[in-house]
């Protein structure tokens, strides 16, 4: 796809997209809802998980009919039993308030990672993947776990073209950079943002759970550096000839859209903390000026990037908008699906999802740290960890200033839950399935999903387990 059809592609997410934002869900009332509600979002998620492997070939071909049909068997049945209005409202609330602004961040950090092309030859022997994956982990707090991904992915892909067994490196980098990395700020990921919204510090999270994420980011390091140093030196893997040149130098091409990334943060504060009184209403959807300007702001920014960027330096990232397109139309599937689970999560105690309500609470009405902990972050597997901690957080009362202080334990398991364990599946964090399907565009073997959660599951988990002793007793 030429440069002139990607600009008109985003031209054209900008007009759809001219009336955005910021609610978290569709207003459907969880009481009125039994877990049967589900059947579709666990639908697309088995698809994501099994027709890869069953039916590789339609499934490359038609994964976004797909998602589509697992969406409708969500919205044409609630429209016969609730009524068309209330169904075009949950896709309206869903599309307006969470999947554009969702897809346009995501398409204007890729676009501008994209931009940037780190130049020279980097070898990757297990000291090089250790730093790459350790500055990566310190970027993920500074500009979110996507940007720090994209930025990162495609220089560690190159270091490594020589290697036969690479697939490790790349499952930790999710593990580390896509999700545990961005845990210190609330510009690291979409949880520890909304609870900034809600009233935390901006440097809470850093101060309350920065010995968890050292524990946690210190551990994975330490186990990938092993892992890969026997890969390394024990199973003779390098190719014979290195297919990326050697070249003078570190450096960078593109530098320019390092600004544009500035751009990016500071739009997605900005609409973060200026509280505009102007409101607009696409039907009962409100759209607030401040997510207005966020949106039409990432889209001009995209639009620059492509701009200014030489093709050069996207024909050396081998830049294409496939990845982007792939996660864009399951998760539009997704965003569609989750609506019922998440209203029936919201309903607490008095929806069909009491008993996860009920298990966070102790005997004598205080919050269990750990269950919240485990709570949060299982849900966050699978769920958006956004409106999940959205949901854990008004659980244990919803007052910033008290779950900074008197509860801050309980508050810290909400944040570490939803941002860690988002690394247990693919779907548990957008990054995690950019990063799956940029590393495959490359040519490189990922595991499959329920692979993948084999690999979760043998490193994340037990050290998720030391954790909860550590520190959510």
């Amino acid at each position: 796809m030429n440069r002139m059809h990607r600009l008109a592609r985003l031209a054209f997410v900008a007009v759809a997209a001219s009336a955005p934002h910021w609610a978290l869900a569709a207003d459907v009332d969880g009481r009125q809802l039994s877990p049967i509600w589900g059947i579709p979002f666990a639908g697309i998620l088995l698809s994501i998980a099994v027709m890869p492997l069953l039916v590789p070939s339609f499934w490359h071909h038609h994964f976004g009919k797909v998602a589509a049909a697992w969406a409708l068997a969500f919205l044409l049945p609630f429209a016969a039993m609730f009524g068309p209005a209330a169904a075009g409202s949950a896709f309206l609330h869903a599309l307006v308030g969470e999947y554009i602004p969702f897809v346009i961040l995501l398409s204007a950090l890729f676009a501008v990672s994209g931009g940037i092309y780190i130049r020279g030859n980097l070898h990757g022997s297990p000291g090089l993947n250790t730093a790459i994956l350790a500055i990566g982990a310190v970027l993920a707090s500074l500009m979110g776990t996507t940007g720090a991904s994209m930025l990162m992915i495609r220089p560690l892909i190159r270091a490594n073209d020589n290697r036969r067994h690479k697939t490790h490196v790349f499952v930790f980098f999710i593990f580390i950079v896509s999700n545990a990395g961005g845990s210190l700020t609330p510009l690291g990921d979409p949880p520890l943002f909304l609870g900034f919204l809600k009233g935390v510090d901006f440097f809470w999270t850093v101060r309350q759970i920065g010995p968890e994420t050292l524990f946690l980011v210190g551990w994975l390091l330490a186990i990938f550096f092993a892992m890969d140093s026997w890969f390394y030196h024990r199973r003779e893997e390098l190719l014979p000839r290195d297919p990326t040149p050697d070249t003078r130098g570190i450096g960078f091409d593109g530098a320019r859209n390092f600004w544009l990334l500035g751009a990016i943060i500071g739009l997605v504060l900005l609409s973060g903390t200026w509280k505009g009184g102007i409101a607009f209403h696409l039907g009962d959807v409100e759209v607030g000026l401040p997510g207005l300007v966020r949106d039409v702001g990432l889209i001009i920014v995209a639009l620059v990037s492509l701009r200014i960027t030489p093709q050069a330096v996207h024909a050396e990232n081998q830049f294409s908008w496939g990845p982007m397109q792939e996660v864009a139309k399951l998760f539009a599937g997704i965003f569609l699906t989750i609506i019922p689970v998440i209203a029936m999560l919201r309903a607490g105690v008095d929806g069909p999802f009491a008993p996860i309500i009920h298990a966070v609470t102790r005997a004598d009405g205080s919050p269990d740290p750990a269950m919240y902990f485990w709570a949060s972050g299982v849900l966050s597997s699978f769920l958006d960890n956004a409106p999940t901690y959205l949901v854990f957080f008004n659980t244990a009362g919803g007052d910033a200033k008290v779950l900074m202080t008197t509860l801050a334990t309980t508050l810290a398991a909400i944040s570490a839950g939803s941002v860690f364990m988002g690394a247990n599946s693919y779907i548990g964090n957008a990054p995690n399935m950019m990063v799956k399907a940029v590393v495959e565009d490359r040519g490189v073997t990922m595991p499959s999903f329920f692979g993948y959660m084999a690999w979760s599951g043998a490193i994340l988990v037990p050290l998720f387990i030391a954790m909860t002793f550590l520190f959510f007793r």
